[in-house]
């Protein structure tokens, strides 16, 4: 089991593939423009038009600001509120964003849709949480609230507010323990 930690201050920062906004990329995997997944937090300060990512599924999640409206081709209309209101959509599915009252950041797992199966979770932290070593099932945590650490690992930095751990597992191995207190948003993906 390979275990990274992914500090905010170390995120990618980035303009949208149509310049429209910023985004600090967390993590993408495999590292190339090609990826099978990535999880990103896009930073929006003025009302915009989504980036289209055709052969994509995507979820946002918003994790600050006062919200926003989502506006679909087909006339669909979501609205994100806070704390965490969150929307699944394909990559090809053009939307508008209209924000309530000021800038957000917003969580966004996209992936391959045909090579990764994906599921997004949002999840308290109230001591332990455990990951069981599944073959060839990646986890990557995002801290919401609070503070986690990895139990019985000191080489591995406590994570704070905005701090990712990605955990690749090869099926063998022992469990891993993440102890604290707070919120986490829970990304389990796995070839599909």
């Amino acid at each position: 089991m390979r275990i990274t930690r992914l500090p905010a201050h170390d995120y990618r920062r980035m303009r949208w593939k149509n310049d429209r906004g910023w985004t600090r990329e967390i993590l993408r995997v495999p590292d190339r423009d090609d990826y099978d997944w990535r999880v990103s937090i896009a930073e929006i300060d003025a009302d915009c038009d989504f980036s289209a990512f055709p052969g994509c599924d995507r979820v946002l999640v918003l994790v600050r600001g006062n919200g926003m409206r989502l506006r679909f081709e087909d006339g669909r209309e979501v609205a994100l509120n806070p704390p965490h209101g969150s929307i699944a959509f394909r990559g090809e599915d053009a939307a508008t964003c209209t924000l309530a009252d000021g800038p957000t950041h917003d969580f966004n797992l996209i992936w391959r849709r045909g090579r990764v199966a994906a599921e997004l979770l949002h999840r308290p932290l109230v001591g332990p949480m455990v990951f069981l070593p599944e073959r060839g099932v990646q986890w990557l945590v995002h801290v919401l609230a609070g503070r986690a650490r990895v139990k019985d690992r000191p080489d591995i930095e406590a994570l704070d507010l905005g701090d990712s751990l990605h955990i690749d597992n090869d099926g063998r191995g022992e469990r891993l323990i993440l102890d604290g207190g707070g919120e986490l948003l829970l990304a389990r993906l796995r070839p599909a």
